[in-house]
């Protein structure tokens, strides 16, 4: 089962942060281009950087957190399948 999501959905549910603090490892990103709440281009890049501030790792937390906590029922379900 494939079922498309619009990328704010995965933005907002902490799961690009989540998917790049990885990626950093290997000196990785996935990188969001938005203007005025408008998407404009994803795409990957080399970065430099490894890891993200202590405060938004804290904001990335609670939304994986918040994610899980609100589709662990139909996650479950899918892994029982």
């Amino acid at each position: 089962m494939v079922k498309k999501r619009e990328w704010k959905e995965f933005r907002d549910s902490g799961l690009l942060w989540f998917i790049n603090t990885t990626l950093h490892l290997f000196g990785w990103a996935i990188v969001f281009d938005v203007e005025d709440e408008e998407m404009l281009e994803v795409y990957p890049a080399r970065v430099k950087f490894r890891g993200f501030p202590e405060e938004i790792n804290s904001e990335g937390y609670a939304k994986v957190s918040s994610h899980m906590q609100k589709n662990i029922a139909s996650i479950t379900k899918e892994n029982m399948m």
